[in-house]
């Protein structure tokens, strides 16, 4: 039974990634474009978390793990880019 809800949960999350990446692909301004970003990685968190519930297995909580720090960085260094135009920003006077 619970190995039916998970698989059943994969499949609804699988569509979510489709129309997550749809939105990165046509979103129709920047902003748009960084938030599907965000929700994609998200939901391939969850996904993995899924996954690894299935096989009963641990290991994949490094993956979570690092999914979720990469998500979090490209969000932040494209809002930047978007926000100032550099990510990183360099002082003139050097």
């Amino acid at each position: 039974m619970i190995q039916g809800i998970l698989i059943c949960s994969l499949a609804f999350l699988s569509f979510a990634v489709i129309a997550t990446i749809y939105r990165l692909v046509k979103g129709p301004s920047a902003p748009d474009r960084i938030q599907a970003l965000d929700a994609l990685g998200i939901n391939l968190i969850s996904g993995v978390a899924i996954f690894s519930v299935l096989l009963r297995n641990t290991g994949f909580f490094e993956v979570i793990l690092l999914i979720g720090i990469l998500s979090f960085i490209g969000t932040i260094a494209f809002a930047r880019y978007i926000e100032r135009g550099a990510v990183i920003e360099r002082n003139q006077s050097e």
